[in-house]
């Protein structure tokens, strides 16, 4: 069912169906829990997408989470994006709002010591080290003018907007990450932007012709998205209209980096809302090309375009290639796609079993994460509608819509074990930004979602299998610090995993830099190979498990600071 046919429905006053308590009973044994720990570790914010009854199209997509660490010292931190009141309704006043790890399991809110109390529209975050100075950088996407936060390596940032270059330049944005496209050592950025719109031209659309209710995307003309190149000397050059990338059909609202040709240079793939996806096709001169329709990822299997929302790209078979998660509205199911050549993939997703219960849903962010530490990667999915009105369709999961976890059961096979995690996990939310990150610091990977207008929550991953873990953080040194690009490969027992350092990903989102591998129960793996974006490839052999590690580019690894 199109989009615009399904919130024609929304008027019809038929009854919702709802959270099904019965499927609790269906617990398998996942090896893992996930505990609702939002309240315990201090964090109290709440989303503001600025809505008083003007219906404005913003208010439906917000907002991005991060996990990072802002301060160096090894935790990892919690940035939540917020929205604000639109001019003229001022109730509130609600800015970013950054969290320090205490490395006790709470955080502590320090965002007007950092520098961050600042009121925007905020949309989604990127966090990498721009200056290669040890400390993450942020850029805030926003409704108006995207806001770039240099970190002082103090503790506190600046807004070096103007100063980059980055300011005068009015979107629309949604999803950025920061990739070194052109492999110089220096993390360069790129923007989703969603459809031409402004207040003063807000579209009005209307269910039945007299009260005014969110538009689709096709009420709006499309949107380039941009690239920018890091010169080095704390300033941006926008090569959008040079590089390849410039399409103003583009409705964009996630990205993520793939070396779909696995020549080690980083390819783009932007998810479209009611636009054929873009695979750029890295050429290797600082130009791309986009070669999504012969890649197989631009429409459906049915040759439509979908919602594309949010996307997560990782080989989630432990083929050596990567796959691709796409969400999408609700009635489209998720996509899932596999190469099944070089270069051509195939949408798996009901004969993996994550199609059929996707179809219901309406998802934004995704990520593959191996929760239960089996050395599979698990698919999260966070779930919610954009129009309250749903709740008066029968047979439909509502506006708050439960999440999906799939269990990765090997085989190219999944299984949605959400329900049997508990009412904590499982209930119904508006759920948009989703990343994971080891907050506590015990091995595996935790969660943190947001929902519109909402509360975020924190879930804590507590292993109950007895499964291990090997976590590595990359430092670069020819190539950029953070090492975002790099590719981490495990070899044991006749497996091998591998997982890539990256920015972008999900929804509006940031999940944490240092890479997870989880081997089960062995004790050390047989041999681990890093590839840096530098190009420079260093093998370590016999490396024990049940420990993280810090390597640095040319000097070997190390255990990580206790």
């Amino acid at each position: 069912m199109r989009r615009r046919d399904f919130l024609r429905n929304c008027g019809r006053g038929l009854a919702a169906s709802a959270f099904r308590p019965d499927l609790l009973a269906q617990s398998p044994a996942s090896g893992f829990r996930l505990v609702d720990v939002t309240g315990a570790a201090g964090l109290t914010f709440r989303h503001n997408n600025g809505a008083y009854g003007g219906t404005l199209l913003p208010e439906t997509l917000g907002s991005g989470c991060a996990f990072l660490d802002y301060d160096n010292d090894g935790w990892q931190d919690i940035l939540l994006v917020n929205g604000m009141d639109w001019p003229g309704h001022k109730r509130q006043r609600s800015t970013l709002r950054l969290y320090r790890n205490n490395r006790n399991g709470t955080f502590t809110d320090v965002t007007r010591a950092a520098g961050l109390d600042v009121e925007l529209y905020g949309m989604g975050v990127a966090v990498g080290d721009v200056t290669n100075d040890g400390f993450p950088d942020l850029l805030v996407t926003c409704v108006g003018q995207n806001r770039f936060f240099r970190n002082t390596g103090k503790g506190t940032f600046v807004d070096a907007t103007r100063t980059s270059g980055l300011g005068g330049r009015l979107a629309f944005s949604a999803s950025a990450m920061w990739v070194d496209f052109d492999r110089d050592g220096l993390l360069d950025l790129f923007v989703c932007n969603y459809v031409r719109w402004s207040a003063e031209h807000d579209v009005f659309c209307s269910l039945d012709g007299k009260q005014k209710s969110y538009c689709t995307p096709e009420a709006y003309r499309g949107e380039t998205c941009w690239l920018f190149r890091n010169r080095g000397n704390g300033t941006f050059e926008d090569v959008t209209a040079t590089c390849g990338i410039f399409d103003s059909s583009s409705k964009s609202l996630g990205v993520a980096t793939i070396d779909y040709d696995q020549d080690g240079w980083p390819d783009l793939f932007v998810a479209n809302d009611t636009q054929p996806n873009k695979l750029y096709r890295n050429l290797r001169n600082g130009t791309f090309r986009d070669v999504a329709l012969q890649a197989g990822v631009a429409l459906s299997e049915d040759g439509k375009a979908r919602a594309g929302m949010g996307v997560d790209i990782a080989d989630f078979d432990n083929s050596g290639a990567a796959g691709i998660a796409i969400t999408n509205f609700e009635g489209e199911m998720l996509g899932l796609y596999h190469a099944r050549e070089a270069g051509v993939y195939r949408d798996v997703a009901t004969g993996a079993g994550v199609g059929l219960p996707s179809r219901n849903r309406l998802g934004f962010g995704c990520v593959f994460a191996d929760l239960n530490l089996d050395g599979a990667l698990d698919l999260v999915v966070a779930n919610g509608h954009i129009d309250d009105t749903v709740r008066n369709i029968r047979g439909n999961q509502g506006y708050a819509q439960p999440p999906l976890l799939f269990l990765n059961e090997g085989g190219g096979r999944f299984r949605d074990i959400a329900p049997a995690l508990g009412r904590g996990f499982a209930q119904p939310r508006v759920a948009r930004g989703l990343a994971y990150g080891d907050f506590d610091r015990d091995g595996d990977v935790d969660l943190l979602m947001t929902t519109n207008n909402g509360p975020a929550v924190l879930f804590r991953n507590d292993q109950v299998g007895g499964n291990r873990s090997l976590r590595l953080r990359l430092v670069g040194t020819r190539s950029n610090r953070d090492a975002i690009g790099a590719t981490v490969r495990v070899f044991h027992g006749g497996t091998t995993q591998t997982r890539t350092v990256k920015s972008g990903s999900s929804y509006l989102s940031q999940s944490e830099l240092p890479v997870t591998f989880g081997v089960g129960t062995r004790d050390r793996v047989d041999r681990m190979v890093i590839s840096w974006p530098s190009g420079r490839t260093e093998e370590f052999t016999n490396v024990a498990s049940g420990r993280a590690y810090e390597c640095t580019e040319g000097k070997g690894i190390a255990p990580a600071l206790p």
